[in-house]
């Protein structure tokens, strides 16, 4: 089977991504028109939303979390890692790809509310095309980019994954 080779520059220009807080490149693709209530806030979401995401010249998705589960989605391309660090240091590593292909792979991927993530293609120069499905919708609102040194500090075991994938100046 032969892999889909991305050309990054083009998909751009063709998905109409933009650059996005995290890294990578992003558009937001549906917006669920019914809403849904949270119950811990009592704020009005919409009930879902769905992105494209792009990672690809060696750009990572930096490490940040929001308040919804979401679900990653491998469309093409080279294998993502989406590393996840839960509220207790446990590190978990999706490694998302096309399965079909590489049988270390997931087609898909959750992150539970309120753990903090990151992403990288699993090749340096690699790109990969992915979606991400959040439930209840993403709010840049509920969007929370970690601090340099705020992670590291609190997961020590951790620091250079940490410190690696961080946010970009």
């Amino acid at each position: 089977m032969q892999r889909t080779r991305i050309d990054s520059r083009e998909l751009i220009a063709r998905l109409k991504l933009e650059p996005h807080p995290e890294g990578g490149f992003f558009r937001e693709t549906y917006r669920a028109s019914g809403n849904v209530t949270r119950e811990s806030e009592g704020e009005l979401r919409s009930a879902s939303t769905a992105i494209y995401f792009l990672l690809c010249d060696g750009g990572h998705s930096a490490w940040h979390r929001i308040r919804s589960d979401e679900v990653w989605h491998f469309y093409a391309g080279d294998p993502i890692d989406v590393h996840v660090l839960d509220a207790n240091g446990t590190l978990v590593t999706h490694r998302l790809g096309n399965a079909l292909e590489h049988a270390d792979t997931l087609f898909q991927a959750v992150v539970k509310a309120g753990d903090w993530f990151a992403a990288e293609c699993h090749d340096e120069e690699g790109a990969a095309l992915a979606g991400c499905t959040v439930a209840p919708g993403f709010e840049f609102s509920e969007f929370e980019l970690a601090t340099p040194g705020t992670l590291e500090a609190r997961y020590p075991q951790h620091r250079e994954l940490i410190a690696r994938l961080g946010p970009k100046p």
